[in-house]
């Protein structure tokens, strides 16, 4: 196999295609876990708290998943027995998290929380477990399978297919409210127009899973080596690595990258916590107490449909950011992309119309796809021929959770200091998002 071959664009879409499935669930779960936990009785001052778990069992379980996949070479193939697994646990899980209010629990707190509470966020826990286990074999089989001419297209296509697995995702509710399902519920229980979103979403992460992984051949532990340029006595050699001899040796782009990954993360950590409070209350005259009311669900239907507008942004810019990098390189093609989300975050606080708001969110797309695309391409150039790329894929998807886990942290304490605007939040959002593009020309690119 010549390390120089050209995979033909159906097979890159096919490589990337179950990914479209696995971000329908993460789009439902990203546009609806506020306003779930909300309706089951949580404080706006313990949103953030929810939004932990996520990126915490990400931030294990990927680099687990990186480093046992890099040594799973069996009939099945080396990734693909992950992402099945994977997709099977989430469309369990998706049944279960939003009739967390519907099953009989005592209603004495614990650290704060009622027993319905609970449930949902254990739900939580497993459900983005098996989300990132399904996830992250399809960055790694980009790694694995496409040189470095195609690896620009191949994570722009899953780019492509990941925003509009957004779209789907994000839009259900509205949809479901539109042809008749209830958007209300009795106080303490989530409406049936978010349970069948999930339910809906679970038949299409299995559907789409199944397709990649039948049409899909990964390369053996022969095709691999030789397709890398890797040695076989070089590999016999090799001694296996941990995580902290990996990082030890992690090219400077893993560091640098990992920098701006940190800014941008924690301000959409921050959109996806507080934009349902910060639109009813702005645009749907939400009175920021009672999360059952219509305005609040309401809001919450509006949620998704800014959401669905984002991934249309992400998606066209993604088609502009090609140009910028031929014109400004792919630095100042990422730099411009994160300004432009950075405007949109900041806008927010003055738009009080809920149709213009979507002209914030599209702007706030911008940043969205060069942040799916451009660091993996960047880090995934400066890895080519390690043996151990999947391991450090999963180690650097710690960039990705551990900001999320500092902004949760400390967004209750931010939120205070504001007088708990949650609108103001998006300010501090599009803040973060300028600090992550000042951070961009630390990064040195390795072609």
């Amino acid at each position: 196999m010549n390390n120089k071959t050209n995979l033909s664009f159906a097979k890159l879409f096919n490589l990337s295609f179950g990914f479209f499935g696995v971000q329908i669930a993460y789009a439902l779960q990203s546009a609806n876990i506020s306003r779930i936990f909300a309706t089951l009785g949580a404080d706006p001052h313990q949103l953030s708290f929810f939004w932990i778990l996520p990126p915490l069992m990400g931030m294990i379980v990927q680099p687990i998943i990186g480093k046992y996949s890099d040594k799973t070479w069996c009939s099945l193939g080396r990734r693909k027995p992950y992402l099945l697994v994977g997709a099977i646990i989430a469309i369990l899980v998706m049944i279960l998290l939003p009739n967390a209010g519907n099953f009989t629990f005592t209603q004495s707190l614990f650290l704060g929380l009622n027993a319905a509470m609970w449930f949902g966020l254990f739900s939580l826990m497993f459900l983005d477990t098996s989300i990132n286990i399904a996830m992250q074999p399809f960055k790694m089989m980009v790694g694995d399978m496409v040189n470095e001419e195609q690896k620009g297209l191949a994570y722009s296509i899953q780019s492509f297919l990941c925003n509009a697995g957004s779209l789907a995702g994000y839009i259900f509710p509205i949809l479901f409210t539109w042809i008749g399902i209830a958007n209300t519920a009795p106080e303490g229980t989530v409406p049936d127009s978010v349970k069948w979103s999930f339910y809906v979403g679970a038949a299409l992460l299995i559907f789409c899973v199944l397709y990649t992984f039948f049409t899909v051949k990964e390369l053996n532990p022969q095709e691999y080596a030789e397709f890398h340029g890797i040695k076989e006595e070089e590999g016999k050699k090799e001694e296996e690595p941990n995580f902290i001899s990996l990082l030890v040796k992690a090219p400077s782009a893993f560091w640098t990258v990992g920098i701006v990954q940190f800014f941008c993360w924690a301000a959409f950590l921050f959109m996806w916590t507080y934009s349902n409070g910060a639109i009813a209350t702005q645009c749907f005259g939400w009175d920021g107490i009672n999360a059952s009311a219509p305005a609040f669900q309401d809001a919450g239907n509006w949620v998704g449909v800014c959401f669905a507008i984002q991934a249309v942004g992400s998606m066209l810019w993604a088609t502009i950011i090609p140009l910028l990098e031929k014109r400004f390189t792919m630095k100042g093609a990422y730099t411009i992309s994160l300004i432009v989300g950075a405007i949109g975050f900041i806008s927010c606080i003055f738009i009080n119309n809920q149709y213009v708001l979507l002209v914030s969110y599209a702007l706030i797309g911008a940043a969205w796809a060069a942040m799916l695309a451009i660091p993996f391409t960047i880090l995934t150039n400066a890895l080519q021929g390690s043996k151990s790329m999947g391991y450090y894929l999963g180690l650097f998807n710690c960039t990705i959770c551990l900001p999320q886990i500092v902004a949760a942290l400390l967004g209750g304490v931010l939120l205070n200091m504001i007088d708990g605007s949650q609108s103001g939040m998006m300010v501090a959002a599009g803040v973060l998002l300028i600090l992550g593009a000042f951070s961009v020309y630390l990064i040195k690119e390795k072609h």
